[in-house]
């Protein structure tokens, strides 16, 4: 059994075995104030996703932030603070709200199905009684053409109508009202599994390309790379891009607003299949690229200073663009120049690029815009091992940790700094070789996305708003018409009107019909 029962004060109670109780829980999941309550639980759930790095986004930077928070940072990771959305925790309160929100609308599409197959219902003996009521006095003679009126302008009104006997009519409107409800909360489900769709197939991934230079989507060539827990990267089909120009401008009048970008795009050729014919495209803010089988963001820009490093006895150990990553308005930039080739030991320079270089007495080297206008490379020089057991760096940063500060020549410092310009030459300390600041070349940064489920959630999200519109604006009414005899061969006609919620236009309506009915008949006499 699922109930027992059990006395207190005298008072016989039911205890609820088993069977009641998940009776009762799924009753209570299955509400319509649970869904919300879970929903609205959602959205705040996912407030920490905006507010901390996302380890599947930018790995090296929640590395960062946690290393800069030694106190804080490992609890929340243990809290998936950085891996909020595919949490333990955000993953409950997913799949809570799915069952709760299907829980939800198969008992109401039943309901709302069975509404209408079934005529509306007998109109009250006493319609004075409802919230919305008017009346007129007709002849007996003239009943059955007012009668017949009414039942077609309610018709015209888009009201179902109802004849159940030659005395009354009833009339019922708003189903579209539970419909609009019903698609909201559908659409809200089918999001739901178009976001599961994307998160268990989709894939995203991050690279930086300098001007001339190309990739071929493949998981080894990106810098970052997150898949789907269903995604096998060796599945991809690899596409070909090649970045021919990269074009920023900047604000350089307006007062206030000094070197603010203004635009950024990217003039790109691409090939959707290896060894494909290729095609050129505009790549710019909002303007993605669209591919078969990924969508191209263009989200970042910066410079890519073009370096040669050469050994003792001239021969080049490193030259190309190095992208290096901006911190600030004016593009101060940070990045790190890897030389593997050098020996005895291998070479690390980090430092600064500074579009419009400066040096400031208090902050030091600086930039004061963001366009070229003054370039400079300023960097420090460590030697040692620069992947240390073959781990995986940022290709910005050089863990220094590992390494050894190189001494200038004179002794003067811990540490040899080079300050560089575009055609400028040093040595490295000790003879190591030279190191030269060849011109700058700019990045384009990519994001590659493919979300199988974006179809299906933009659908979702469509449909959810058309929903949500109708079960705001259309109010579900019912209004009867009932005629009782007054004798001396005339009948009142009584209208009545009730209302499914709150509305304010229910009294308007019924009056409405009264008038135009009442205009109809002869006499007519309110």
């Amino acid at each position: 059994m699922s109930t027992r029962a059990t006395r207190r004060d005298g008072v016989t109670q039911p205890r609820l075995g088993p069977v009641g109780w998940a009776r009762w829980a799924w009753r209570q999941l299955t509400s319509m104030r649970t869904a919300l309550f879970l929903l609205l639980l959602l959205a705040i759930g996912a407030v920490p996703g905006s507010m901390f790095p996302q380890r599947s986004l930018d790995p090296a930077r929640t590395t960062d932030w946690i290393e800069r928070h030694p106190d804080a940072g490992p609890v929340l990771d243990r809290l998936y603070a950085f891996d909020v959305y595919s949490s333990p925790w955000f993953s409950a309160i997913y799949l809570l709200l799915f069952t709760s929100l299907v829980g939800c609308i198969v008992p109401r599409t039943i309901t709302l199905a069975r509404q209408l197959r079934a005529r509306p219902p007998r109109a009250p003996r006493r319609l004075q009684r409802l919230e919305a009521h008017d009346a007129f006095v007709v002849a007996d003679e003239d009943l059955p053409a007012v009668l017949d009126d009414a039942a077609s302008t309610l018709r015209r009104k888009r009201f179902r109508i109802a004849r159940h006997d030659e005395t009354t009519i009833s009339a019922e409107s708003g189903y579209l009202k539970e419909v609009g409800n019903l698609l909201f909360h559908g659409s809200l489900v089918t999001l739901i599994v178009g976001m599961a769709i994307g998160h268990l197939y989709g894939w995203r991934a991050d690279i930086v390309v300098p001007e001339g230079e190309s990739f071929v989507s493949t998981v080894t060539r990106y810098d970052t790379w997150a898949p789907g827990p269903l995604v096998d990267g060796e599945d991809l089909t690899p596409f070909a891009l090649t970045v021919e120009k990269m074009t920023a401008s900047f604000e350089e009048d307006q007062a206030g607003q000094i070197g603010m970008p203004r635009a950024f795009s990217a003039e790109v050729r691409y090939a959707d299949r290896l060894g494909g014919a290729t095609q050129p495209a505009h790549v710019a803010v909002n303007e993605p690229l669209e591919l078969d089988d990924a969508t191209v963001f263009l989200l970042g820009n910066g410079y890519a200073p073009v370096v040669t490093v050469k050994d003792r006895d001239g021969q080049v150990i490193y030259s190309g663009a190095t992208a290096f990553l901006a911190q600030d308005g004016s593009y101060r930039s940070t990045g790190a120049i890897k030389v593997g080739a050098a020996q005895p030991k291998q070479l690390g320079l980090v430092g600064l690029f500074l579009p419009t270089a400066v040096i400031d007495d208090t902050q030091g080297p600086i930039s004061v815009f963001p366009d070229l206008r003054n370039p400079a490379l300023a960097m420090s020089v460590y030697e040692g091992e620069l992947y240390p057991k073959g781990s995986a760096q940022s290709v910005f940063s050089i863990d220094t940790d590992t390494m050894e500060p190189v001494a200038p020549d004179d002794g003067s410092e811990d540490i040899a700094r080079i300050w560089l310009q575009p055609g400028e030459t040093k040595d490295l300390p000790g003879g190591r070789g030279t190191v030269t600041f060849d011109r700058v070349d700019r990045f384009a940064g990519f994001a590659v996305r493919d979300d199988p489920g974006k179809e299906l959630v933009l659908g979702s999200s469509v449909v959810a708003l058309l929903g949500l519109i109708a079960s705001l604006v259309i109010r579900g009414r019912r209004v009867f018409v009932r005629v009782v005899p007054a004798g001396d061969g005339r009948s009142v006609v009584h209208l009545g009107g009730m209302a499914k919620g709150e509305d304010d236009r229910l009294s308007r309506v019924v009056t409405d019909l009264a008038d135009e009915l009442s205009q109809r008949s002869a006499p007519a006499e309110r």
